[in-house]
């Protein structure tokens, strides 16, 4: 089957948190999704402005379509950038939504061993450059969910992983430690498409401005 040209505008939203958060700015620009992701099978949507389609993606895999140009925008966390990273991506906004931190969390008043820590986390890239700007070798240990789970059994010592109201973690026992950055959702737009489409993209970059203020 051969891929369905569209010569509009195509953006990458994965659902959950920023797909909910990022509707009203879509609204401000006259962007209105034709069909609810919710009650649909389908990963293409058709919206109230014919020359915008959106897709609906993991979100690590928001930044890849991106680069790549099967996406011209898209709305990517700020931990995404920074573990999987993006060349050929403009970063042209900080949206102000699904705000969170970054940290590295542990069981509560726990001594940590002093053999080498072990550390449980999706984002290992992010982990690996942090403890290495604190001068310790760690080893990491890839996970892609449950990360509270990992202290508790003995997987690790630490995990690195988003923190928003924390009440997660102390539900099973662990509580926030060290910070590493904070997160926000970021408006990226492939750079190639930012120059041949700039003329369908400005109104949109605008009414984001506008919106974020």
């Amino acid at each position: 089957m051969q891929p369905t040209e569209f010569n509009g505008l195509t953006l990458a939203l994965s659902k959950g948190r920023i797909f909910k958060e990022t509707l009203p700015l879509l609204k401000a620009a006259g962007i209105e999704l034709l069909e609810d992701p919710d009650k649909s099978r389908k990963l293409i949507f058709a919206t109230t402005n014919d020359k915008v389609r959106v897709l609906i993606l993991r979100a690590s895999d928001v930044p890849t379509y991106v680069e790549h140009g099967a996406a011209d925008f898209g709305v990517a966390g700020k931990d995404v950038l920074l573990e999987y990273g993006a060349k050929h991506v403009y970063e042209l906004l900080d949206l102000q939504i699904a705000k969170c931190k970054l940290m590295t969390a542990g069981i509560k008043v726990a001594n940590l061993p002093e053999r080498r820590l072990r550390v449980a986390t999706k984002y290992v890239n992010v982990a690996r450059a942090y403890f290495a700007s604190q001068g310790k070798q760690v080893d990491i240990i890839k996970l892609y969910g449950s990360m509270e789970l990992a202290p508790l059994v003995g997987l690790g010592d630490l995990i690195v992983d988003v923190v928003d109201t924390g009440n997660t973690l102390r539900a099973n026992g662990l509580e926030p430690l060290e910070h590493i950055c904070d997160v926000s959702s970021r408006l990226i737009v492939n750079q190639v498409s930012y120059k041949r489409k700039f003329a369908l993209l400005e109104p949109i970059l605008q009414s984001f401005e506008a919106s974020v203020g």
